[in-house]
């Protein structure tokens, strides 16, 4: 029991280890001096997902990694790249994961079937248990 206790406070403890204490980039979380491209940046940021937090994206993630991809993207986008080349960039860097939009492919595939697979057998359990009802 007290095994246990302790892996389950180990487990617990783990995030606490994934940030650095180096000081974060100066552009995690400063906008850039151009409205135009700090929209830019901001819509990029919006439709990439955070590889630590995973349900955030990384406009809306305080992770360590969330913030130096943001500085990332202000720097690419400040020196005039299109927010397209920098998805581009990301993709290949990180895979296609890193997006919330992955494309259909071997790798991606569960991640497109398993919904409908799912709801496909909800469907079946749902008839196979009104069939019974009706008996």
């Amino acid at each position: 029991m007290r095994l246990l206790a302790l892996g389950l406070a180990l487990l617990a403890a783990t995030p606490v280890l994934a940030d650095s204490k180096l000081p974060p980039s100066p552009l995690s979380y400063s906008q850039l001096p151009d409205p135009v491209q700090e929209a830019k940046a901001k819509a990029l940021m919006e439709t990439l997902r955070c590889l630590v937090c995973q349900g955030q994206s990384i406009a809306d993630s305080d992770a360590e990694m969330a913030g130096d991809m943001r500085a990332l993207v202000r720097e690419r986008v400040a020196k005039g790249e299109k927010p397209e080349a920098i998805r581009k960039w990301l993709v290949q860097r990180y895979g296609d994961y890193v997006t919330y939009d992955p494309p259909l492919s071997w790798v991606t595939a569960p991640l497109w079937l398993t919904p409908i697979v799912l709801i496909v057998a909800g469907l079946f359990l749902a008839r196979r248990l009104f069939r019974r009802r009706r008996a």
